[in-house]
């Protein structure tokens, strides 16, 4: 079982990313782990970006997309 999340918690920010032809995990069951999460957490600091044909890779969009991201909620460093 798992335990509650604690409230410091609640509000941190996720991206999720998923490819839509991903043959190791596929599609759907990204789409129920983005459900569960949005039901622990905030689910306005919860995104879900998926990438056409994208494989169990990655791609440039999605790097640019992390990027984004990573630059979004962390501080620049110096």
């Amino acid at each position: 079982s798992q335990g509650a999340v604690s409230s410091v918690n609640k509000e941190i920010p996720v991206l999720q990313c998923h490819g839509d032809c991903d043959p190791l995990v596929p599609l759907m069951f990204g789409s129920l782990t983005v459900e569960k999460l949005k039901s622990m957490i905030n689910p306005a600091n919860v995104t879900f970006r998926t990438y056409s044909g994208m494989m169990h890779s990655s791609c440039i969009e999605e790097m640019m997309d992390v990027k984004q991201f990573i630059d979004k909620h962390l501080p620049p460093v110096d």
